[in-house]
């Protein structure tokens, strides 16, 4: 029988549709105001809500819905005031080793969020926040490769007896080596040639002295500005996850600069903060007794004094991979992974110091604010950065190490910290940030506004035109519109998830006008079918199976342009290309599946004499003379 669709196909159009439904209705519920606060050095725990409640308790502040996990608590006030003053009263509470975020908590009831149902994640410019163009400094990167080189060129020389008259950096990429024989100069050239691989070593004279000229490889040097901008961008992923940002953008851009974009972030200076706190690890073996005192630096561990040897073994940037786990006995150990490079390094100088105890040093770059007196004599406010070094790790050393090695005697919760602290603080070199704009919510609002607007005119005018020309065809066709927008926000929300952009807005209201246009080709075919003479039923049917392939052609040829424009674009591009695509394969749905049911459930299965599809084109009978 003509139009019907079986049960199973019409409840599984049903069931998507509810789907949909159910996918989308999140995003009408308000987010609240809330505090996040968040600590890299160790986990949060009850003793820190009740902190955080006695903090707030002083502040006369009220919240509720305390969410306390590993990683962070989260505290739901009732205002912006309220949240702008508990992020005061918390930071005093808390000092310097907590981040306390403001932020916004979802209200989407918690038997949605079972599922999967979610919020769509709002862009930059929709929901307001911070854009930083941080720029790496690849003199550091290559001037800390070739301290660590020099420091490895000392251990070598040291290990294989060879006596030289100083070692020294004459720039970036340029380590020098002197001796007081060719003899020894050739030795050394022998037992340093394959140990680096990126430099170029050629012997040469200065003075009295017999020289090894070791200048790093133009192909190392770009490499290591590769490596170190990958690096800092993979690093910068794992510190903007303590601000609980949706969707955040850390893309690079050029050789040597990356983009930091933070949708919802409310308070641009404590992401600044954050941000500058990345860190550096280097790794050290204890000074020997009765070294002179220029030769170790001075740190507390557990409340005793330890003298870390200057020399740096490696630097954090050789780590590729570091977890906490148990070992056979059941006893916590950190599993630590280095590059090839790392590991040979870590061998070399381990082999020849087992029982002695290697130390780890985690190095923060901080900014503080200092109120200086400018020209003018006015108070100004001025950013001054500065390092803080901390001893991380103290453990001895069993055995030669190599690319892969556990560090082992520490309690559960000391190697779940050094885990975090060297994932997460692993920085190959230091950043500045040389450009930050902000967006206020008022302003992501009004966008926000202006695009659901820009929607809503174009679905209404779509509507009014669909039932005027089309009559119950159009309604048919106007109810597959609002599905096809349900099926949007509903992937778009909890499916990809993807993130709404303003340039999404528009791939959105595109797809509104190329949903219908799907409709407008069958409509048009039906009523040429109907001028042909083809009774109601056939005209329904074949109009849509005839107009099915030219609207796959085209939405097909659209989809590869999106494609190629996500694939090859960023930022806005992206927001716009990835919604034309959902768009696309929803209206496909909609325009094509959807309307059929609608009108298999109208017309289909019984005797029809007229379709409501507006007015027919007359018939064009043949004449004679066209025979």
């Amino acid at each position: 029988m003509l139009n019907r669709y079986p049960a199973w196909k019409n409840a599984l159009i049903f069931l998507v549709v509810l789907l949909g439904l159910l996918y989308s209705v999140p995003n009408l519920y308000p987010d609240d105001e809330a505090i996040q606060i968040s600590s890299d050095a160790a986990p949060l725990i009850e003793v820190d809500l009740e902190r955080a409640t006695t903090a707030l308790e002083a502040a006369q502040l009220d919240f509720f819905g305390a969410e306390l996990s590993d990683d962070s608590l989260l505290l739901r006030l009732n205002s912006v005031e309220d949240q702008l003053r508990a992020k005061t009263a918390l930071e005093d509470a808390f000092g310097s080793e907590y981040i306390i975020a403001l932020n916004l908590a979802p209200t989407t009831p918690s038997w949605m969020q079972s599922i999967g149902a979610g919020k769509m994640n709002l862009g930059l410019d929709l929901q307001g926040g911070v854009h930083f163009l941080m720029e790496v400094d690849m003199d550091a990167a290559i001037r800390r490769r070739m301290e660590d080189n020099l420091s490895n060129v000392r251990s070598i020389l040291r290990e294989e007896r060879i006596r030289s008259r100083g070692l020294s950096l004459e720039s970036n990429t340029h380590l020098i080596v002197r001796f007081a024989s060719s003899d020894d100069r050739s030795a050394a050239r022998s037992a340093l040639v394959t140990n680096f691989p990126e430099l170029q070593i050629q012997n040469s004279e200065e003075g009295d002295f017999f020289v090894l000229d070791m200048r790093m490889l133009p192909d190392a040097v770009l490499q290591i500005q590769r490596d170190t901008l990958q690096a800092n961008r993979t690093t910068l992923v794992n510190r903007v996850d303590a601000l609980g940002v949706s969707e955040p953008t850390v893309q690079q851009q050029g050789a040597n600069r990356i983009v930091v974009e933070l949708p919802g972030v409310q308070d641009p200076a404590q992401a600044i903060r954050i941000l500058q706190r990345i860190a550096t690890l280097e790794f050290h073996l204890e000074a020997e007794l009765g070294a002179s005192s220029l030769s170790y630096e001075s740190f507390d561990y557990q409340g005793l004094p330890v003298n870390v040897n200057n020399d740096v073994i490696l630097q954090g940037d050789r780590v590729s991979n570091v977890r906490s786990s148990l070992d056979q006995n059941g006893l916590p150990q950190v599993e630590i992974s280095l590059d090839a490079q790392g590991g040979s390094q870590m061998n070399r100088v381990t082999r020849d110091n087992v029982g002695k105890l290697m130390d780890i040093l985690l190095i923060e770059t901080k900014s503080r604010t200092n109120t200086v007196i400018d020209e003018s004599g006015n108070e100004v406010d001025e950013v001054e950065f500065f390092e803080e070094k901390r001893l991380i790790s103290h453990a001895r050393i069993n055995s030669a190490l190599g690319r892969q090695f556990v560090i082992t005697g520490l309690t559960t919760r000391e190697a779940n910290d050094l885990s975090l602290l060297i994932s997460s603080g692993s920085l190959a070199a230091p950043m500045t940030i040389v450009e930050q704009s902000v967006i206020g919510p008022s302003m992501g609002q009004e966008n926000l506004d202006q695009g659901i607007r820009g929607v809503q005119v174009a679905a209404t005018l779509v509507i009014l035109f669909m039932l005027f020309y089309y009559r119950v065809f159009g309604l048919a066709a106007n109810i597959a519109l609002v599905m096809n927008i349900l099926l949007i926000f509903a992937v778009m929300s909890s499916i990809i998830p993807a993130t709404l952009t303003l340039p999404g807005i528009v791939g959105i209201v595109l797809t509104v006008g190329m949903a219908v246009d799907a409709n407008v080709l069958i409509f048009t075919r039906i009523r040429e079918e109907l001028a042909e003479g083809s009774s109601p039923q056939r005209a329904i049917d074949a109009g849509y199976d005839r107009a099915f392939t030219t609207i796959l052609d085209a939405n097909l040829t659209t989809f590869l342009v999106a494609m190629v424009l996500f694939s090859i674009g960023s930022g806005p591009v992206k927001g716009f290309a990835i919604t034309l695509m959902i768009g696309i394969i929803t209206s496909m749905f909609t325009a094509i599946v959807g309307t059929r049911a609608l009108i298999n459930l109208i017309y289909g299965g019984r005797k029809v004499d007229t379709l409501s599809i507006g007015s027919i084109p007359p018939r064009i009978e043949a004449t004679a003379s066209d025979a």
